[in-house]
């Protein structure tokens, strides 16, 4: 068996609210979700979603080569970019075909993702995120809600501006979740918006009202030392690493004795979360992965791992034309027995869909302000 090409789509997720977190949001998001297509010469194909970026340059490295090699496949195409490097964007290329050759081999072995990779479960805990920082009061609590009803019993709101907010907001989500569980979990992520004290500061008002779970993204990504410092500053755990694109760049927080959970962006793909996952169980720490359905695919390897705490899952719906066999249930992600990554896709749906009228510009939140981190005060307010 042999990959002979790809083809790509790009879907449209309509999120019916807006989203976004301390760096900025959309008022009414319809974001664009990036499929990949693996061809192989059986007419067996892979989906992937995550990323169309450096796909052209990525896939000489694969091209004719035997799709279920997979992880040897996922070194050949960092190679393929040595020189340039795989770090940021093209990072997401090579995920997205990893995810989608993954689709291939567990498919081919007649067996869903999560076995095939060794799960004995196909439950995954999870958790609620709302990207919720422009929702009001009551459309948070109507968020947290929906998550409620299938038993989720933790949440995580975007904030990091304003403490007194914080406070309130953190205290409608517990409340929502209270009748799952006498102590919901709560987090809060900041998005890379505090310096190390404003950090320690806000998040020690923060634990005078909530029994924090984490506190997010507190510093900027590669701050290790920061990052260690402020955990030995606060009760919470200091979570992190979603926007580092391959394992070694984990290195310099592991030496400085951070983060307390490692974190793994979804669109970084299967094989990334897996090697990730093992490196932090060397260390005695727990992994969760970040974005649900930005890749579902990483649910089956969260199943697989002997370390993972829980998964981010921050919408009930998937992309126009976007079929995934998973089910949200008993505070958590269960995953299907179809075979491969349960992931189906109506290409005619989603051209039809891109051809209609309506659609609002798709970009999303990821312009960090010129004055993050230099908040004199932090009462939602800057002066």
């Amino acid at each position: 068996m042999k990959i002979t090409g790809y083809r790509t789509l790009t879907a449209h997720h309509d999120w019916g609210r807006a989203i976004g977190d301390a760096n900025g949001h959309v008022p009414h998001a319809i974001t664009t979700v990036p499929l990949v297509i693996v061809e192989t010469d059986e007419g067996v194909e892979g989906v992937g979603i995550g990323s169309h970026a450096d796909l052209d340059r990525l896939f000489p490295a694969i091209v004719g080569q035997d799709p279920r090699s997979v992880s040897y496949l996922f070194d050949r195409m960092l190679a393929q970019v040595f020189k340039s490097s795989h770090a940021g964007a093209t990072y997401g290329g090579v995920a997205t075909f990893d995810a989608a050759l993954w689709d291939i081999k567990a498919k081919l072995a007649g067996e869903p993702l999560w076995r095939l990779l060794g799960g004995g479960d196909r439950f995954v805990p999870a958790y609620a995120s709302g990207l919720d920082i422009a929702l009001t009061d009551d459309e948070l609590a109507r968020f947290y809600g929906a998550f409620a009803e299938r038993g989720y019993v933790a949440g995580k709101l975007k904030g990091g501006l304003d403490i007194d907010a914080d406070i309130r907001r953190l205290g409608i989500i517990r409340d929502v979740l209270a009748g799952n569980t006498t102590r919901p979990g709560l987090m809060l992520d900041a998005n890379e918006s505090w310096q190390v004290k404003q950090a320690v500061r806000y998040v020690c008002a923060i634990e005078e009202a909530h029994d924090l779970l984490w506190v997010e993204e507190p510093l900027r990504r590669w701050d290790g030392a920061g990052h260690a410092r402020l955990s030995d500053g606060i009760r919470a755990a200091v979570a992190t690493g979603e926007n580092l694109t391959g394992v070694e760049q984990f290195r310099p927080l592991f030496d400085a004795g951070a983060p307390d959970i490692v974190q793994a962006g979804a669109i970084w793909g299967v094989t990334h979360i897996l090697r990730l996952a093992h490196a932090a169980a060397a260390r005695d720490l727990p992994i969760s992965a970040v974005g649900y359905g930005a890749n579902p695919a990483v649910a089956h390897a969260m199943a697989a791992v002997p370390n993972h705490l829980t998964t981010e899952v921050q919408d009930l719906r998937f992309a126009v034309g976007l079929a995934v066999d998973h089910e949200f249930a008993d505070g958590g992600i269960v995953l299907s027995d179809e075979p491969g990554s349960g992931i189906r896709v109506d290409e005619a749906a989603i051209q039809d869909a891109a051809a209609s009228d309506g659609w609002r510009d798709p970009a999303g939140p990821h312009m960090r302000p010129a004055r993050a981190g230099l908040r004199l005060v932090l009462d939602g307010v800057e002066r």
